[in-house]
């Protein structure tokens, strides 16, 4: 064991995940407000030793299934790179820490953010040893998560969080979640390998039609979220609409590498390799930047 092994069983290049904590303070204008900068820094590092805890209790759970993967074969836990005892005691160490360090800040919108962290823990915790096995609920779970680390991102700033980023924010992830089922179906289909106990529970035409409809539903929302009465108010600007085209072309850009090159196991790995991916998101984001800061 050493410590590019227990970095790598952190997973540190999965925090950019955790970037949603940022949503409601950079969609209130206050990405600039320096005391609340501070407070969602600590909530953001919080949810990364919150998150990096729950892999390495998925790592121990799944050792043996990891083993047959041809890449989680890799992590240090099925590689055999890094005990069960001390992949535990790291877990522990994490889970501790991630609550803690909310105390750092002695407010009471640091303790409410510390009660959505302690929810995000233990529902994880039974998502690893149970419900992950339960087809749909173990997709729902992950796309809570996601809302979770908005709502956390709300609370440790006192800012309020609108139904619309809830909204949004859940059919994304679980938009993402079912494309990354779907990319293990297509594995089932080639190996004979399950690399998920629920696998079986799920098939290509269906998750063809899920992810269907969920992005149909998502852009949809997005759109009647641009034109809402209330967002133009909010931002004074009757031009949000113009960001759903970088939705659109994102969504298209997705299924297009979920379905034509069936590459849609890891969105984070296609967030941090894909250009296209990529221009989408910066579009997007420089469009709500020009419209709130400018």
């Amino acid at each position: 064991m050493n410590t590019k092994s227990i970095i790598k069983l952190c997973r540190p290049n999965q925090w950019v995940k955790n970037l949603f904590v940022m949503l409601p303070l950079f969609f209130s204008g206050n990405i600039l407000n320096g005391q609340l900068a501070i407070d969602a820094l600590v909530a953001l590092l919080s949810f990364c030793l919150a998150s990096s805890a729950i892999y390495c209790l998925n790592d121990y759970i799944d050792a043996d299934a990891d083993r047959q993967h041809p890449i989680k074969c890799h992590r240090p836990v099925a590689s055999g790179e890094i005990g069960k005892s001390t992949c535990i005691l790291l877990m522990s160490v994490l889970s501790l820490a991630s609550v803690g360090i909310l105390f750092v800040l002695p407010t009471s919108s640091m303790q409410n953010s510390a009660i959505v962290i302690g929810a995000y823990l233990v529902m994880n915790y039974a998502y690893c040893f149970n419900l992950k096995r339960v087809a749909l609920v173990d997709v729902v779970i992950i796309s809570i998560g996601f809302v979770l680390r908005v709502v956390i991102g709300g609370t440790s700033t006192s800012i309020f969080i609108s139904h619309w980023i809830i909204i949004m924010t859940f059919l994304l992830a679980l938009f993402l979640s079912l494309s990354k089922r779907r990319d293990d179906i297509m594995l089932f289909q080639q190996t004979g390998k399950k690399m998920r106990h629920n696998i079986d529970r799920y098939n290509l035409e269906f998750m063809n039609q899920a992810t269907t409809l969920v992005a149909t539903v998502m852009l949809v929302s997005y759109i009647m979220y641009t034109v809402s009465p209330e967002v133009v108010m909010r931002f004074n600007s009757n031009l949000v609409y113009v960001s759903s085209i970088f939705v659109l072309i994102g969504l298209l850009r997705y299924i297009q590498l979920a379905v034509v090159f069936t590459n849609s196991g890891s969105p984070t790995r296609i967030l941090l390799r894909d250009r296209f991916i990529q221009l989408c998101l910066m579009g997007w984001i420089m469009t709500f930047a020009l419209i709130i800061y400018f």
